[in-house]
């Protein structure tokens, strides 16, 4: 497996198998989020603002890549480091907060289920900057294989899980009045095609700094989440009245800030030393496990869409990562 391919070249059994077991949390992660941010939900909300979660996810990120430094787990480089490498993070910071907050503006333009089949067009759009970027060459067969991706993450989106009182395809909406309508608007299309976009570009642009950089992951750790502290405290303060910053948090609520900046750390080691491709994977495959974790957790079934979502996730992975 080769660094085109999303792997790390060069790995004895030990490493192979620690590179292996941190893709695994990470896909793990990504697929606790929605089921724990549900279990945190009172009367069928969320009892804090979103931007408070983002924030402390963030901190959380940013002490914990402090605390490493500190304590001598990764070594500081000789000398000071310049604010010029310190800088080009800042767009990196600035891209991941434009699209946590375009996912919240297109909820308003379309149902959540063709959000959640239109959005796996980020797929797409990470391996054209991939390749445009990091001059990086798919092979017709990995082009098949992220188009599985794709098909899977749309098959399991309109109807991988359901709620046995609800005959509405798709995951269950928090509480429906009435039938839900799929519907985009033509703003919303054009919303979702600059999320998709800015989705690869972050990715791709984040990869291409963190390996040009000769500097430890979590230095440039610290400058990505120093700028994204500051980025999302602006957005907070500036979101209006509402909720304190620590107002409705449950233990919950904690696990999920918790695991959000784990799994945020597991993504910049996958970036660093993998790739954005591999990133696109473990997003995928997290689809089982909160497929999974909902059935086991919030008491939903399991339909045949998230098998066959499974089986093209299985196959895209073979395509992808198998013997060519």
């Amino acid at each position: 497996m080769n660094i085109e391919d999303g792997g790390v070249p060069g790995l004895g059994r030990p490493r192979q198998a620690r590179w292996t077991l941190m893709l695994l949390l990470s896909t793990a992660m990504y697929g606790a989020h929605a089921p724990l941010l549900a279990l945190c939900h009172v009367d069928g909300r969320v009892p804090f603002r979103p931007s408070s979660a983002v924030l402390l996810t963030e901190l959380t990120k940013l002490l914990l890549c402090a605390f490493s430094l500190l304590v001598g787990w990764q070594a500081w480089p000789r000398g000071t480091p310049s604010w010029r490498q310190a800088a080009p993070f800042a767009l990196s910071a600035l891209l991941y907060g434009a699209n946590n907050n375009l996912v919240i503006h297109l909820q308003r333009y379309m149902d959540p289920s063709t959000y959640q089949v239109l959005s796996n067009l980020k797929i797409g759009s990470t391996a054209l900057f991939y390749c445009l970027c990091l001059r990086r060459r798919l092979s017709a067969r990995q082009g098949l294989a992220l188009l599985l991706l794709m098909a899977a993450g749309a098959c399991y989106a309109t109807g991988g899980l359901q709620d046995p009182g609800n005959t509405l395809p798709g995951p269950p909406p928090a509480a429906v009045a009435g039938p839900m309508r799929l519907h985009i608007t033509p703003l919303g299309l054009l919303l979702l095609i600059l999320y998709c976009l800015i989705s690869g570009l972050s990715s791709v642009y984040t990869e291409l700094l963190m390996k040009r950089q000769r500097l430890p992951l979590a230095l440039q750790n610290l400058f990505l989440y120093t700028f994204g502290v500051l980025l999302n405290l602006g957005l907070h303060a500036g979101g209006g009245p509402g909720p304190g910053l620590l107002e409705g948090f449950s233990g919950w609520a904690a696990l999920v800030v918790l695991s959000q900046a784990l799994n945020g750390l597991l993504m910049s080691a996958v970036m660093k030393h993998g790739s954005s491709i591999t990133r696109l994977f473990v997003v995928s495959c997290s689809l089982v496990v909160n497929a999974v974790l909902s059935a086991a957790l919030l008491r939903l079934q399991l339909t045949a869409a998230f098998f066959l979502a499974t089986l093209l996730i299985g196959l895209a992975v073979r395509l992808y990562y198998g013997s060519h």
